[in-house]
């Protein structure tokens, strides 16, 4: 497996450019077996991700074509029929997010054979949200040998779902299910992330009829078929605050393009409050630190618009060098610390008690060899090498091309020190 390397103590200086945003992007894959004309999605990022899940999508029987247009990277689906509505374990064990075409295949054909998408390292994110929302809209579920079995042979038809807690995947996986079910279908207690509204925007261009997305009740009302339709996915507000947090991690001053500073309030409040001079624009924001120590601060996680849960290890990270004592909460997911004992191997200061972590700030990161356990950890290890004295060789670097696209050359043309070092470090076991 690759490794990275990377050298600490250069301040970044320049201008980061941020590509769309993968979580919503990999939604929208899915839209594109809803319909049978083409769906073409710009501004798209080209991940390990969405890679897999364009083979699945193939297996299905979706073309999928990249290719690059005047919007920058571009994919077109089109799914003229579904020629298999099985995603076997192979497939979906890859990916979470490709349990999310169990429901456009369930409106498309009216049944589907899909694996259980499996253990996550980050915690269990049951799928019963996913499951109780397809039954909500009239299928019949059975589970067995790992698969869920679905059936509505005569059509999705309109429902009341009412979720016991904001999740994003069961809140996108109903309405790719709805919008093409009979009648209406009302979603109390939704996700309220912008990659809502992402979905929802393109599957009204594609002819769905959905109203409220971004709010905790969302409308839809079934439609019979879609179209085609073009749509930008929106930029990827988890690599703004990522590289957010390098600049201010290694000093200097950095543009961050191509962006939104709206969709990330949280996390920019939270820098200004360490001592990270904070600039926003129209197409998103100059993170500047001239060199002064940072101050510690507390966060909590929490689902939009509060502090977002994939940003956690990253300010963490940064934490470690700030003056103080911070706290870092998390209250979204379970086991996500496991990047703290990576973190104190570079010399953080960090002690964790349930989803609670106290991190007493150091004089100095050391450099050392580390291990990515999850996508977000892995990133928060190379923030926290930009800053450490000496080389950083960060391990599983796998982890890390599932959502962060081009990162060491977006980093080395800001004066990093970052390199790739192909075949090394530890396998995947």
């Amino acid at each position: 497996m690759d490794q990275i390397a990377i050298i600490g103590g250069t301040p970044l200086q320049g201008e980061i450019p941020i590509g769309g945003a993968k979580n919503s992007a990999l939604k929208l894959m899915a839209a594109g077996l809803l319909t049978d004309e083409p769906l073409i999605l710009t501004n798209m990022p080209r991940l390990a991700d969405t890679r897999f899940l364009g083979e699945l999508l193939r297996r299905l029987g979706a073309e999928v074509v990249e290719s690059a247009g005047p919007a920058g990277a571009q994919t077109r689906l089109h799914t003229p029929e579904i020629t298999s509505a099985y995603a076997p374990y192979d497939k979906v064990r890859q990916m979470r997010a490709s349990f999310n075409v169990l429901g456009p295949l369930i409106a498309r054909t009216g049944h589907a054979k899909v694996s259980l998408p499996g253990g996550c390292a980050i915690g269990a994110r049951p799928v019963d949200l996913h499951l109780s929302s397809l039954q909500a809209l009239g299928a019949h579920i059975d589970l067995h040998e790992g698969y869920v079995y679905a059936q509505a042979p005569r059509g999705l038809k309109g429902g009341r779902i009412e979720f016991p807690f904001s999740s994003v995947g069961a809140t996108e996986h109903a309405m790719l299910a709805a919008v093409l079910a009979r009648g209406d279908t009302e979603l109390i207690g939704a996700a309220c992330e912008p990659e809502m509204v992402d979905l929802a925007d393109c599957l009204n261009a594609m002819g769905a009829k959905v109203t409220g997305a971004g709010t905790p009740t969302i409308q839809i009302s079934g439609v019979a078929r879609l179209t085609g339709a073009t749509h930008a996915v929106i930029p990827d507000r988890i690599e703004m605050g990522t590289y957010a947090m390098a600049v201010a991690m290694a000093g200097g001053a950095v543009r961050l393009t191509n962006a939104r500073a709206d969709l990330i309030g949280a996390l920019l409040t939270k820098l200004e409050e360490a001592g990270v001079a904070v600039e926003r624009h129209g197409d998103g924001a100059t993170i500047r630190r001239d060199g002064r120590r940072l101050t510690a601060v507390e966060i909590s996680t929490d689902p939009y618009p509060g502090f977002p849960t994939d940003l956690q290890a990253q300010f963490m990270a940064l934490m470690t060098l700030a003056d103080g004592v911070s706290v870092v909460r998390e209250t979204i997911f379970e086991n996500r610390f496991m990047h703290v004992p990576e973190l104190a191997r570079l010399g953080a200061d960090i002690t964790v008690s349930g989803g609670e972590a106290q991190v007493r700030g150091v004089d100095q990161l050391e450099g050392a060899q580390v291990m990515a356990t999850d996508l977000r950890a892995s990133v928060s290890l190379v923030i926290a090498a930009l800053a450490a004295r000496g080389e950083t060789l960060v391990n599983r670097v796998y982890h890390l091309d599932r959502g962060f696209e081009r990162l060491e050359e977006k980093l080395s043309a800001c004066g990093a020190q970052v390199r790739r070092i192909k075949g090394g470090g530890e396998g995947e076991e």
